[in-house]
């Protein structure tokens, strides 16, 4: 289906593919999701997550080894991948129009565990539906990090109802976890 697929996003139709799509990931699992997103080193870019549940490992590793070669048009990926640069993404949750730019983190440090508590804040949060409050808590997150490094150096996010004082931006963050990592 790949070319049907960069034909229908190149004319701006995702929706022309999107059952299609739907009906083979949910053959993979029922419990998979999948997006299609502008590529890291590719075009595009072909997304299969168990949004980090160990219980659907198997099926995104077999995914991926089964998965094509990337090539200049299309990457294949088994998580959600980290962004170049966070802060240059905005999201569409409801009505509004949100920068990443805008969210402050508090971090506490666990070193001995290797882990990193959050609280994850954005100005915006009060105006949003519980749910899209939640989708801005963890989508920062799995932007800046990727689904991977997240659910490993992640142990507690919490969402922070009011501007944390001593709050760092997402490539602080980045930063810190990569630092954390070594």
């Amino acid at each position: 289906m790949l070319p049907e697929i960069a034909t229908a996003l190149g004319e701006g139709e995702p929706q022309r593919v999107e059952n299609a799509l739907c009906e083979l990931v949910a053959a993979v699992h029922p419990d998979l999701h999948f997006s299609l997103e502008r590529g890291i080193r590719s075009i595009y870019a072909f997304v299969v997550s168990g949004q980090e549940d160990p219980a659907l490992r198997p099926y995104t590793d077999a995914w991926k080894a089964l998965a094509p070669d990337d090539t200049p048009l299309w990457e294949f990926h088994d998580s959600v991948p980290a962004v170049p640069d966070p802060t240059e993404v905005t999201v569409n949750l409801g009505p509004h129009r949100i920068g990443l730019a805008d969210v402050r983190v508090r971090a506490q440090v666990d070193e001995e565990e290797g882990v990193v508590d959050v609280a994850v804040y954005h100005p915006l949060l009060s105006e949003l539906t519980p749910e899209a409050r939640t989708a801005l808590t963890f989508l920062p997150l799995d932007a800046t990090l990727g689904e991977r490094l997240a659910g490993a150096r992640l142990r507690r996010v919490e969402t922070a109802a009011e501007a944390p004082t001593d709050g760092i931006g997402l490539l602080e963050l980045r930063e810190l976890i990569h630092r954390l990592a070594r």
